[in-house]
């Protein structure tokens, strides 16, 4: 029965780590900065914009990511593995091997979810833009009856949104003020 074992941990230390070191190469030689296969789930909520709150995509920690699960097999794999060569019963090998697949499982996905936070702090929150003035890039029809763009200077940076107007119809290049935000990009403006 060991044999069996020690060839299933070792099948799974070589899958895991195989795919770890693909991934790795591709990230180095640039062949995509995101995780393939990620599991995303989409938690905005364009209701929740109107009341002024404002979600965007998150999944979590991510735990069923390709990353997550192929460290899990390697480290299960090795555990495992290693487990059975120190002389340990099945039992403790399979308990230790679950242990530390689990324990690299949740340490990658954390990692990753802090890496994706930290890349999101420089990200402009388009909250700010409601009380400030804005200036109409293209014409907003009147009465909500279509919708123009408008640019902002927010965080210290000029950007530009949807926007459309309850009143009249406002030309390009009036200074407006932003009234409230609808969606994520799409702002209420009224004339000065």
């Amino acid at each position: 029965m060991d044999w069996k074992m020690e060839t299933i941990y070792l099948g799974c230390a070589a899958v895991g780590g195989t795919i770890l070191v693909i991934q790795t190469l591709f990230l180095v030689f640039g062949g995509g900065d995101d995780d393939m296969g990620e599991v995303a789930v989409d938690t905005s909520d364009i209701g929740a914009a109107n009341s002024g709150e404002v979600h965007g995509t998150d999944t979590g920690l991510g735990l069923f990511s390709v990353r997550t699960i192929s460290a899990f097999l390697t480290f299960f794999g090795l555990a495992g593995w290693g487990g059975l060569n120190a002389g340990w019963s099945p039992l403790s090998s399979i308990l230790v091997a679950l242990a530390a697949g689990f324990v690299m499982l949740f340490a990658v996905a954390y990692l990753f979810h802090a890496q994706k936070k930290l890349a999101a702090q420089g990200n402009i929150d388009p909250r700010g833009a409601v009380g400030h003035t804005a200036r109409v890039y293209l014409r907003i029809p009147e009465k909500n009856t279509g919708k123009g763009k408008i640019t902002v200077a927010l965080q210290g940076r000029t950007v530009e949104f949807s926007a459309f107007t309850n009143g009249a119809a406002i030309p390009t290049d009036a200074e407006v003020r932003v009234v409230r935000q609808v969606t994520v990009d799409t702002f209420e403006v009224e004339s000065i």
